[in-house]
C-alpha cells in the first residue's frame, strides 16, 4: 500500500501542475486586452488631467508650473562643464576656512589632530529647476533660484586622540533648498554689487549617509530623524527670512563713490606775501580746490594792496575719499585787466588730519609741487589755515539700513547739527513735450540750482545722477523743487519746454534719513520720476 500511495501521489502531482499552467495560460489569454496590438493613443498634454501628469511626470521644473520662473538650462549647462574645476576650488577654499578652526578646537578638547583624507563633491552638479528675478525701486538685484542636488560626495575625516584613529565619512548628499540671493548695493564698480546676502525662504530638505568605521550610522532608529530635524532647526534659526548670510565683496562707500564725511576749512590769514604789481601792493585772493571733484573751485574776498591780509572765512567741501584727496589752495594777485598771477600755493593732505579735531596749518607758498622746482626754494611767503575733516557717522545709517532689511522701521529721532542732503535723480517715465523731450532735471534748494544732463528724444529717460547740498542746520521746515524740463533742439524755432515739476517736503528725510519715492508730476498727463534723498550727518 506504502508503494502505490506514493506513486499515486507523484501521480497527481505532476497532472495537477499540467492542468494548472494549461488553465493559467488560457484564463490569461482569455482576459487580455483586445487592443494590445493596435498602435497607442498619443495625447497632447494640455488633454491630460493633474493626476496623469503627475505620474507622466514626478518632477515638474518650477518654470512649467509656475510662470513667475524662469528656465535656466544655460546655467545647467555651465555648471556641468565647469564643475571639475569648481569642485576642485571650492574644496580648497572650504580646507582653507576650516583648518584654523580644527587647530583652533583640537587643541581644546586635547585631540592629536583632524585632518581630511578625502575631499571631493563627487562628479554630479547640482542643477537649478527655475529663477525667479525681483525688480525693485532700490539700487538692488533680486533673485530667487531653486536648487536641488543630489551628489555623490566623498568627505572623509579621520581624527586622532589618545592613540586611537577615527574615521568618519559623508556620503550621498541631498540638498533641497530655495534660497533668495540679493545683490545690494548696485556700484558702478566691478563686480557692479558691494555685498551678496542669502536667506532661505523655507527650511532646506538636507539627506546624507553617515559611515563610521565602515558602518552606517543613520541605520540606527530615530537617529536619522533627529539629525534631520537638528539640521533644519539649526540653519532656519541663522538664515531663514529675513534673517541672511552677509558676504562682503567691496567697500560700498568707495564703490559708490558716496560723500564719507565733511571738510570745515578756515582760511585765517597770510603773511609776508611777494609784491607783484609794479605800482602798489598786490591784491591777494584764495582759491580752493578739492582734488577728484567736478565742481568748481571756490575762492576768498579781494584784499586790495595787502602783503599780509586776514580773511578769517569759512569753507565746506562734500569728501569722498579722504584716504586719497587733498585740498588744493592757490594765492592769486587779482588783476583788473589781464590774468591774475598765482602768488603760490600748497596742498592739505586729508589722510594726515585726525577726525574731529581742529588743526591749525602755517604752510609756505611754492611755486608748483614739483619737488624738482628749483623756484621752489624762493621764499613766497606763508598761509595759515584752520581745517576740520568731520566724518559722517556711517555706523548709525547701517544700522537703519540693517533695520529697514529686517523689517523694523527707523528710528524718529532727529540728528541735530550740518549734514549733506544727497538727491539722486533715478528716472522718469511717461514724460511728454508739445513739440520736444529732451529731458533734464533742475533741482533747487535754498536758492542753490543743480541740473543733470539732457537725453535726446526720450520720454522715460534714465539719469542716475547724484548732487550734493551742504547744510548748517538739518533742513526740517524746507523744502526742494524739482523740475524736469526738455531742452530746446539746437535747430529749430521751439524754445524750451516745462514738463512737469513736483516741491518735496524734507522733514521725512531728515526723520527717516533715507527715502525713495516716485513722484508725480504736477501740470504733466502721466509724468513720473523716481527720487532718492539721503540725510548724512557729520
Amino acid at each position: 500500500m506504502g508503494f502505490f500511495s506514493t506513486v499515486s501521489g507523484f501521480f497527481g502531482f505532476g497532472v495537477g501542475l499540467t492542468v494548472g499552467i494549461v488553465a493559467g495560460y488560457y484564463l490569461f489569454v482569455y482576459f487580455l486586452s483586445s487592443d494590445v496590438d493596435q498602435d497607442p493613443k498619443i495625447r497632447p498634454l494640455v488633454e491630460h488631467e493633474t493626476q496623469s501628469l503627475e505620474r507622466i511626470f514626478p518632477e515638474i521644473p518650477l518654470w512649467v508650473k509656475s510662470p513667475d520662473y524662469e528656465r535656466i538650462d544655460w546655467l545647467n549647462n555651465f555648471l556641468a562643464l565647469m564643475w571639475p574645476y569648481l569642485d576642485k576650488a571650492i574644496c580648497k577654499t572650504a580646507k582653507q576656512i576650516a583648518d584654523p578652526i580644527i587647530a583652533e578646537n583640537t587643541a581644546k578638547y586635547n585631540i592629536n589632530s583632524v585632518e581630511f583624507e578625502k575631499f571631493t563633491l563627487g562628479s554630479l552638479p547640482p542643477t537649478f529647476q527655475g529663477m525667479k528675478v525681483y525688480s525693485t525701486d532700490e539700487k538692488e538685484l533680486i533673485m530667487e533660484p531653486s536648487l536641488k542636488w543630489a551628489g555623490n560626495p566623498n568627505v572623509t575625516i579621520a581624527a586622532k586622540a589618545y592613540g586611537l584613529k577615527l574615521s568618519i565619512q559623508v556620503v550621498d548628499l541631498q540638498i533641497f533648498a530655495s534660497p533668495r540671493i540679493t545683490l545690494k548695493p548696485l556700484v558702478p564698480s566691478f563686480p557692479c554689487f558691494a555685498n551678496i546676502f542669502v536667506s532661505l525662504m523655507e527650511k532646506p530638505h538636507v539627506d546624507f549617509g553617515l559611515k563610521l568605521v565602515g558602518a552606517d550610522l543613520m541605520a540606527i532608529p530615530g537617529l536619522y530623524r533627529f539629525v534631520q530635524e537638528t539640521i533644519k532647526k539649526q540653519v532656519a534659526n541663522m538664515y531663514l527670512w529675513p534673517k541672511y548670510l552677509q558676504v562682503p565683496v567691496l567697500d560700498a562707500s568707495k564703490a559708490s563713490n558716496k560723500p564719507v564725511g565733511m571738510l570745515h576749512v578756515k582760511i585765517v590769514s597770510a603773511h609776508k606775501l611777494r609784491k607783484k604789481d609794479l605800482f602798489g601792493k598786490s591784491d591777494p585772493y584764495v582759491k580752493l580746490k578739492l582734488s577728484d571733484d567736478k565742481l568748481p573751485s571756490k575762492k576768498t574776498t579781494i584784499k586790495k594792496s595787502n602783503l599780509n591780509p586776514e580773511w578769517n572765512e569759512e569753507f565746506n567741501f562734500v569728501i569722498r575719499d579722504p584716504e586719497n584727496q587733498q585740498l588744493d589752495l592757490s594765492v592769486y594777485d587779482w588783476e583788473q585787466v589781464g590774468k591774475h598771477e598765482k602768488m603760490g600755493m600748497n596742498v592739505i593732505r586729508l589722510n594726515e588730519l585726525n577726525a574731529d579735531e581742529p588743526k591749525i596749518l602755517t604752510l609756505d607758498l611754492v611755486k608748483s609741487l614739483d619737488s624738482i622746482e628749483v623756484q621752489n626754494d624762493k621764499f613766497r611767503g606763508q598761509i595759515v589755515v584752520e581745517a576740520t575733516y568731520k566724518p559722517f557717522k556711517e555706523d548709525k545709517l547701517l544700522e537703519v539700513d540693517s533695520e529697514k532689511a529686517n523689517g523694523v522701521h527707523a528710528p524718529n529721532s532727529t540728528p541735530t547739527g550740518g549734514g549733506v542732503l544727497v538727491v539722486t535723480i533715478h528716472e522718469a517715465q511717461d514724460l511728454e513735450g508739445k513739440h520736444h523731450t529732451n529731458p533734464y532735471v533742475r533741482l533747487t534748494f535754498r536758492g542753490e540750482a543743480k541740473k543733470t544732463k539732457h537725453i535726446k528724444k526720450n520720454r522715460d529717460p534714465r539719469w542716475e545722477e547724484v548732487h550734493q547740498f551742504v547744510c548748517e542746520e538739518p533742513p526740517i521746515n524746507e523744502r526742494i523743487q524739482v523740475d524736469v524740463h526738455s531742452k530746446a533742439p539746437s535747430i529749430g524755432i521751439h524754445s524750451k519746454e516745462n514738463l512737469g515739476h513736483v516741491i518735496i517736503n524734507l522733514a521725512d528725510v531728515v526723520h527717516n534719513r533715507r527715502t525713495n519715492e516716485t513722484y508725480h508730476l504736477i501740470d504733466s498727463k502721466n509724468g513720473r520720476i523716481q527720487i532718492e534723498m539721503e540725510w548724512i550727518t557729520s
